[in-house]
């Protein structure tokens, strides 16, 4: 590579000087125009010393003395920049295997805000439902942030690219916190690097969200008048009393949650189960339980995996696992609750 980071160099297809802010590898490199970052093959750049040389230098023309009073003050023109939400973006960082086909070795991932808030963020990354890299920072405006590289062999571990967003200062009718994730499974990760090579683009991005949200209102209701319409009103310090009880382990096998699963579809099924999921969870933190098992099956896995996304975004979740055991196999997962 004859480049290094920071040397001036000149796109050919645009003519515009640029400064190399990264090496890629050793085909591509990362570069700066005017504050806009973007990768460029190395074979579209080049020194801009021979332009410099070579191109007409404008002839010096004495300009005519002016004073204070007769300079005209110049109209400030604000960039419009199009607004389109808050992005997780991935680099795939690619080479040439020993046979010569194109291989692709990481990915570079980048948090870009194309909103004129500025934004704290925590990012955290799962592999397998287990914490394995973590970030807090602050992302300004319209501004292209470099997350980490993970190692593309890793991308086969179930990664789970999860953020939450506060306002630095916060706003009355704004929430207080916004949570947003990611998930690529294998099939989708290589469908989406074959799109960039047929199309010849360099990178993919995911949507987190386009605005950030409003402060939910919730409705107040007044206690005594529901009581002298004839409600039962409870006291919320004993609400547990009023409550069906918990459950440390919770079986999703259809044929334990209804007797008619054999006139269901795949989609009715998932549902009923989720939706018991959900119920007995609940139950957990209203409980204050320590753990849950949640018992799913192996199969092919659908269950499991639309559990595990609901688990990363709870706050009551300490930790969950699933792993082989002498009762289930691999088909349980284990919720570890903190509160």
């Amino acid at each position: 590579m004859r480049y290094e980071v920071g040397d001036i160099v000149l796109i050919t297809h645009s003519g515009e000087e640029a400064r190399v802010i990264d090496i890629i590898n050793d085909k591509m490199l990362m570069v700066d125009v005017n504050g806009v970052t973007f990768p460029v093959y190395s074979d579209q750049v080049e020194y801009p010393y021979f332009k410099r040389f070579t191109e007409k230098r404008p002839q010096l023309v004495k300009k005519e003395k002016k004073y204070v009073d007769d300079v005209r003050k110049e109209k400030r023109t604000e960039v419009n920049r199009e607004e389109d939400g808050v992005w997780l973006t991935f680099l795939p960082v690619m080479d040439f295997d020993e046979f010569g086909d194109v291989v692709v070795e990481e990915l570079k991932l980048h948090l870009v805000n194309h909103t004129r808030r500025v934004y704290n963020f925590t990012y955290k990354l799962h592999f397998f439902g287990k914490p394995d890299f973590e970030l807090k920072n602050t992302i300004q405006p319209f501004e292209d942030f470099y997350l980490h590289d993970i190692p593309f062999e890793d991308l086969n571990d179930n990664p789970a690219f999860d953020f939450e967003f506060t306002l630095p200062v916060p706003e009355k009718g704004k929430a207080s916190h916004y949570e947003a994730g990611v998930k690529l499974k294998p099939k989708q990760l290589f469908a989406k690097i074959e799109e960039l090579k047929k199309k010849n683009l360099a990178t993919f991005s995911q949507l987190l969200f386009v605005n950030y949200p409003d402060k939910l209102v919730e409705d107040r209701v007044e206690m005594g008048k529901l009581a002298a319409k004839g409600f039962k009103v409870y006291d919320a310090s004993k609400a547990r009393q009023h409550l069906e009880p918990a459950r440390t382990v919770v079986d999703l096998h259809i044929e334990k949650l209804t007797d008619d699963y054999r006139r269901m579809n795949n989609f009715d099924i998932v549902s009923l189960q989720l939706k018991t999921f959900e119920k007995y969870f609940d139950l957990a933190v209203a409980h204050r339980q320590p753990h849950l098992i949640v018992v799913h099956g192996v199969g092919e896995g659908v269950l499991r995996d639309e559990i595990h996304d609901i688990l990363r975004m709870k706050k009551e979740v300490k930790s969950f696992v699933n792993q082989y055991t002498p009762g289930y196999g691999y088909g349980a997962t284990e919720i570890y609750f903190q509160y």
